[in-house]
């Protein structure tokens, strides 16, 4: 009887608060061929509180970065999840300081579809519902949520994460992940900083995580 073989294969964590953000990490994942391997992490939905209660008891083997990507406008509109967010970005200062595996908090304000529209270089700022229904021709949010491609359709016929990584301005992020790499010794240090009062702006972080990937698939 043949053994297993352990796979070794550095990775990077990706906690997405739902489908949408998973099916485009997971078809960027298919997509690209990175030499670090994505392992997105469908948390569909639950919470600051959900994502804490994960990253807690995940595994490290082989991870060289865990980023965790939410939506701020729960914190906004929902009692008690301000806490909740607060818990969250604490537990993940502490593993920054500590040394262990960086966890990079990334939250797009209000949520991922403004990050959607982002991609799309028409885009003004218009309702964000309403323009993924009736530029990207969806019949409903749903619909959007649950397309396993949306990879594909943001990154096509003109709109791409490059356009909108030109259009986050980093004045407007709650947080920023200072970070430091190695990738001769294949490591990475972090320090967050974070502003209450930018909370509700709308923007994200989220260009630290192309930019980590990216580093280390040049």
């Amino acid at each position: 009887m043949s053994r297993k073989i352990r796979d070794t294969k550095k990775n990077f964590k990706v906690f997405c608060e739902g489908d949408t953000e998973y099916n485009y990490i997971n078809e960027m994942r298919r997509q690209k061929r990175l030499s670090i391997v994505l392992k997105p992490v469908n948390m569909k939905g639950g919470g600051y509180s959900n994502f804490l209660e994960q990253i807690k008891t995940d595994g490290t083997a082989n991870c060289l970065a865990k980023f965790i990507i939410v939506d701020g406008d729960r914190a906004i509109e929902e009692e008690g999840e301000r806490e909740s967010l607060r818990q969250l970005l604490e537990y993940c200062i502490l593993q920054n300081r500590s040394g262990r595996i960086p966890h990079f908090l990334i939250v797009d304000s209000p949520d991922f579809e403004y990050i959607a529209c982002l991609h799309v270089p028409k885009y003004k700022g218009n309702n964000t519902a309403r323009y993924i229904m009736k530029e990207m021709g969806y019949k409903n949010i749903d619909e959007f949520k649950a397309d396993e491609k949306i990879y594909n359709v943001l990154n096509s016929n003109g709109s791409s994460y490059a356009i909108m990584l030109s259009l986050l301005k980093k004045e407007n992020c709650f947080i920023i992940n200072n970070y430091s790499i190695s990738k001769k010794q294949y490591e990475i240090q972090t320090s967050t900083q974070y502003d209450w009062e930018k909370l509700g702006r709308k923007g994200s972080n989220i260009n630290e995580f192309f930019e980590v990937i990216s580093f280390f698939n040049t």
